[in-house]
């Protein structure tokens, strides 16, 4: 892999892993429109360790409370949290350890159909401008129905922040603490990704070592400004608008590796 194509894909990872529009079916796209070709998952994985990197730096004041309140008895918010986070990762856990999670893996080798599955995540960042809910905290059923959201988006072209803040905003949590809460759901999310493949660092030759440690570093930048760009949208009621781009970035898709681009396959 050239270190051009490993910045590029890295950049892609960080922006689409937090802005709605969904990081694996991009980098899926991505590999395609570059003929880009990784031995492995371990490429994977370590723009995942970037990703975590930056959720973890943006939240770190967060985090630090909610291990505090372990000890701190007054931290009783931050302590719920804790068990909520816990509740909300069990769907895509038990989804993962069912047939079905290598079925939707499948879904990585059709460029197609992950174009389509991101009309699917832009539809669903439009329902909270038709169903209003009313406002309520976050309970273990919001965070439930936020987990389940999140379990979807194993498929590539639904958006895991896309998905798990609808699930909010459709629950009534307030947009600011559904698009908080959904960034640390990416936590133990990716994080477990992370642990579940670590044996593939066993492959991870020296000339590699340059490419992957950089694209690394541009999913870690790339990823916090996503954050940031996420968490301004929400407050100001603009996360909608994300929509619109999968509609284009899947209609593109489906006409390009549908149509255009016929031999996609070989």
């Amino acid at each position: 892999m050239e270190i051009w194509e490993a910045i590029v894909v890295g950049v892609v990872q960080g922006l689409a892993e937090f802005l709605p529009i969904s990081s694996s079916g991009h980098i899926v796209l991505t590999q395609f429109l570059l003929g880009i070709k990784t031995s492995g998952i371990l490429f994977e994985v370590v723009l995942h360790v970037g990703t975590l990197l930056s959720v973890l730096v943006y939240f770190r004041k967060k985090l630090w409370r909610m291990t505090e309140s372990l000890w701190k008895k007054e931290l009783v918010d931050e302590r719920k949290w804790i068990g909520l986070l816990a509740l909300a990762t069990v769907p895509a856990v038990v989804l993962v350890l069912t047939p079905l999670g290598d079925l939707f893996e499948s879904a990585y080798e059709n460029p197609v159909l992950v174009s389509g599955l991101l009309l699917v995540t832009g539809a669903l960042l439009l329902a909270p401008k038709v169903i209003k809910a009313k406002s309520k905290e976050l309970t273990w059923k919001t965070a439930l129905f936020m987990g389940i959201g999140q379990a979807f988006a194993i498929l590539p072209g639904i958006s895991r922040s896309g998905s798990t803040i609808t699930a909010g905003l459709l629950s009534g949590v307030k947009p600011e603490k559904a698009a908080e809460f959904a960034f640390l759901m990416s936590i133990p999310a990716i994080a477990g990704a992370v642990v579940k493949e670590k044996d593939a660092f066993a492959d991870l030759s020296q000339d590699l070592m340059l490419p992957y440690a950089l694209g690394a570093l541009a999913a870690f930048l790339s990823g916090l400004f996503a954050v940031y760009l996420v968490l301004a949208a929400v407050r100001r009621g603009k996360f909608a608008y994300f929509a619109y781009y999968c509609f284009a970035a899947g209609v593109l898709g489906m006409i390009w590796f549908g149509f255009v681009n016929t031999g996609w396959k070989g």
